[in-house]
């Protein structure tokens, strides 16, 4: 299960998501998960089973 929260972005970050969402064919929602996974992946961060449950094609 997803956890859910709210996150206050200011309104011309927003837009450029949103654009970028738009031209990925994504939701504003997975655009942001999709960037933040990319980043924890780069630094290392991302949890053990988080990278195998993602690339066996399953839901984060």
């Amino acid at each position: 299960m997803k956890k859910r929260f709210l996150l206050r972005l200011d309104p011309k970050v927003y837009d450029a998501l949103a654009k970028w969402a738009a031209d990925d064919l994504r939701s504003v929602n997975a655009q942001i998960e999709y960037l933040l996974t990319k980043a924890l992946k780069e630094a290392g961060r991302l949890p053990r089973e988080e990278e195998r449950r993602e690339t066996q094609g399953e839901d984060v």
